[in-house]
């Protein structure tokens, strides 16, 4: 099975580069996932505060936009390299500043959010647009398919591994051990970006251009307004989970666990997608997943238990990229239709991640109301969370708004981007 999707040996020569991104893309999501993973945990511990919690993600989520429409001007300004470099500095930075800071965390919340959101910002930005350009229609399955197995080994090893060394070991000193660990991993990652070829950029940033296309393209104005309800599912639901299951084990080996069976179960399921999924059924398959990530809110609250957590984890992991994969394949095929594609691909990418976190900031502020507003506030949260749970369900009507024609798409825009913050599913 995995030979087929993932390992599907390309029939040009693999380019130096194409191997180099991999490579860097494989320790970006080994670092977080070991680390990244009980980030909000370790702030928990230091604050007992939901609302702090929400500020720390609030900043992420508000610095990540605004650094990823600053990236995608330099992107067309600098070499793309560079843009990639700083973004994993600012992430190693992030981890040098909780190792040093971490007792402190309240203290420094802000600063920690802000640092990871402008490193996210500025590595997804290059990243999505280096992806575009060492990869090839020959090659692009078997890049694609290599990020996928990378990602999923990712999540699973990094998570399960980080709980363990927390739970055998002391907070403080298991906590320390798997931040230098990420610190090192994407030290290695600066490191093998010196050996990535240099590319110089020309060409304005018309940002402003592309936003307008929703006046003037219906399909693309539908598949953004698809991506701020993707985005305000997740705002909230990324942080907010892993929370409830320490609270209710009071075990970051449990969390660990957890985000193992999450990732597995994922990795089974965009295998599946991609094979049987259909262009024909995409619609179709946004709904089902929809429907079921809807309803998988409805376990959180039925019962208790990390039985409860586990079920949750497997009804999330299948459905997640039921939605995904065809939202993103709709939402590339639009794009690759609209006005100056190949000329614009900037652009459209960095105006699709505006949209998305549009939709996290509205759902973290509205986290961080009803934890005002209530006390206790779990209560008035769970209905909260049930809410935003269904958000889902509204990019399902907005997509089957899009009507594409059998106009050629512009080859520029026919690959998929990597899997951004916040966007595998995985709510640790």
């Amino acid at each position: 099975m995995i030979k087929t999707w993932l390992f599907a040996a390309p029939k040009t020569r693999v380019p130096k580069d194409l191997l180099i991104l991999l490579a860097i893309s494989g320790l970006y999501f080994l670092s977080l996932s070991l680390s990244n993973t009980f980030v909000n945990v370790f702030l928990w511990k230091h604050t007992k505060n939901l609302i702090d919690i929400g500020f720390y993600n609030f900043m992420i989520v508000l610095f990540q936009p605004v650094t990823f429409l600053i990236a995608g001007r330099l992107a067309k300004k600098i070499d793309r390299v560079l843009v990639l470099r700083t973004g994993i500095s600012f992430l190693a930075l992030f981890f040098v500043s909780v190792l040093f800071l971490g007792a402190h965390a309240r203290q420094f919340l802000l600063l920690f959010g802000g640092l990871l959101g402008i490193g996210y910002g500025f590595y997804w930005c290059a990243f999505n647009v280096l992806t575009f350009e060492v990869t090839e229609p020959e090659t692009r399955d078997f890049f694609n398919g290599f990020q996928g197995l990378l990602t999923a080994l990712g999540g699973m090893v990094g998570a399960a591994a980080g709980g363990w060394l927390i739970a055998a070991l002391s907070d403080e000193i298991g906590y320390k051990i798997i931040f230098a660990l990420s610190l090192l991993l994407f030290g290695i990652a600066v490191f093998a970006s010196f050996f990535l070829k240099r590319r110089p950029a020309a060409g304005e940033f018309a940002v402003m251009r592309i936003i307008g296309e929703r006046k003037r393209n219906p399909n693309w104005n539908a598949v953004l307004n698809a991506r701020f309800f993707q985005g305000l599912r997740e705002g909230t639901f990324l942080f907010f989970i892993g929370i409830l299951i320490f609270l209710t084990t009071k075990s970051e080996w449990a969390l660990g666990k957890f985000a193992l069976v999450e990732s597995g179960i994922m990795l089974l399921s965009y295998y599946a997608v991609s094979h049987f999924v259909k262009p024909v059924g995409r619609k179709k398959a946004i709904l089902a997943g929809g429907l079921l990530l809807s309803a998988s809110v409805l376990l959180l609250f039925a019962a208790h238990g990390f039985a409860v957590f586990i079920a949750y984890a497997v009804v999330t992991a299948g459905a997640y990229p039921l939605l995904s994969v065809p939202y993103m394949s709709l939402a590339y095929d639009t794009i690759g239709k609209g006005w100056k594609a190949g000329e614009r691909r900037v652009e459209y990418i960095v105006v699709l991640d505006l949209f998305y976190n549009a939709g996290r900031l509205l759902s973290i502020l509205l986290f961080l109301i009803v934890a005002q507003a209530f006390d206790p506030p779990f209560i008035a949260l769970r209905y909260f969370v049930m809410g935003i749970g269904a958000a889902p369900l509204a990019m399902s009507v907005f997509v089957r708004r899009i009507a594409l024609t059998d106009q050629p798409r512009e080859k520029a825009l026919m690959q998929p981007r990597g899997i951004e913050d916040g966007e595998s599913g995985s709510t640790v």
